[in-house]
């Protein structure tokens, strides 16, 4: 197996390969990174059995072959080797780099123990711009739940609703909820990692098309040069939509960015182990919040537009900000019913395509 690639080629390419790589493997052939060349193709290849990279780049073949190299090796020499041309001359589980004056020699793995990636016999596929993916990744994914005990809510489930592509994340405190117009027809409800679309969203670009194509227990995202495959969570998915469509009687507009500069020097006073809790009254035109702990006490006031009823309630500080901090729009609308009913914001720019619900604080129990 012999070929030569350029540097910088070959970098981009296995810091790709890199994201699929677990430090937690027991199994040192998971350390690895395949690569096989053929076709004067470099085709990289790494999985860690529930994420799983290919990503492909041109280069001068001169033999073909397979073999595994160490990521962390392979990834560290290549970036301190200057920037030329890299040739590569394999033989057997012997590896030989030479690069300018410089030369490595590795032992690598013999392919054959490779685990496969999954095979692509599409069963649905749709295609979106890249824009809305990162998009919805950054809108929703911080809201999926971290307990393993109930990992369908470890995922940010993917929809298609009637002319709507849905994006739920949900924790059990606060769901977020991103919708993108579409003439999508597919049946497709499936739940994707959170760690999988955080490493997609690392690779993609900034912009062009993606392919999501759902196989047997899997999805693909197709990048052109690069596939990115996940295998896909237990479908037992919290009923959301009876939470989210409730009637409010109390409706605020905000100056978003008054709001969360408030909300998060009130934060400031505010304790993990009490909830982070800050407290909000509505009245005419203001909201009044406030915050203390055994260090002291919090008071902001910021201007609103109100329609409906006053109301005092509380939340877990964190949680409101994190839902605020992905709003683009300069005004959100504060939807509430009560004290004890959840809170909906939605952007005002956007109101039909985000939605983030967070659930508040009993003050009764503090």
């Amino acid at each position: 197996m012999k070929f030569e690639i350029e540097k910088r080629e070959l970098l981009k390419h296995i810091n790709i390969a890199q994201k699929a790589i677990s430090s937690r493997t027991t199994l040192p052939i998971l350390e690895g990174i395949l690569f096989e060349v053929e076709d004067n193709k470099l085709t990289l290849k790494s999985t860690d059995l529930e994420l799983g990279i290919k990503t492909s780049t041109d280069c001068m073949v001169e033999e073909e072959g397979k073999i595994v190299i160490n990521s962390a090796m392979i990834g560290n020499i290549v970036r301190k080797l200057p920037d030329s041309t890299i040739k590569f001359n394999i033989t057997g589980e012997n590896i030989q780099i030479r690069c300018a004056n410089s030369e490595f020699n590795l032992i690598g793995f013999d392919s054959y123990d490779y685990p496969p990636l999954p095979n692509i016999d599409i069963e649905k596929k749709i295609e979106i711009p890249v824009e809305v993916m990162k998009k919805a990744i950054r809108n929703t994914v911080f809201a999926a739940s971290i307990d393993e005990s109930r990992p369908s809510l470890t995922g940010v489930m993917i929809e298609v609703e009637e002319n709507y592509l849905n994006f739920v994340a949900l924790d059990g405190f606060r769901i977020a909820l991103m919708r993108y117009d579409s003439e999508i027809h597919e049946d497709i409800k499936e739940i994707v990692p959170s760690r999988s679309l955080n490493e997609l969203n690392k690779i993609m670009p900034e912009e062009g098309d993606i392919t999501l194509s759902f196989v047997k227990n899997n999805i693909v995202f197709d990048l052109g040069d690069t596939l990115i495959y996940s295998r896909l969570l237990d479908k037992n998915f919290f009923d959301y939509k009876g939470i989210i469509f409730s009637p409010s009687t109390c409706k605020v507009n905000v100056i978003k960015r008054d709001f969360q500069d408030a909300l998060e020097r009130a934060s400031l006073l505010a304790r993990e182990e009490k909830a982070n809790l800050v407290k909000i009254s509505i009245t005419e035109n203001n909201i009044h919040i406030t915050s203390n702990s055994e260090y002291g006490n919090v008071s902001e006031n910021i201007y609103c537009e109100k329609d409906g009823n006053d109301l005092d309630i509380a939340f877990n500080a964190k949680y409101l900000l994190d839902g605020l901090k992905v709003i683009d729009s300069e005004e959100c609308t504060l939807n509430l019913t009560d004290s004890l009913k959840p809170c909906i914001i939605n952007p005002v720019d956007e109101e039909n395509e985000y939605l983030y619900l967070v659930l508040p604080v009993r003050l009764g129990r503090q």
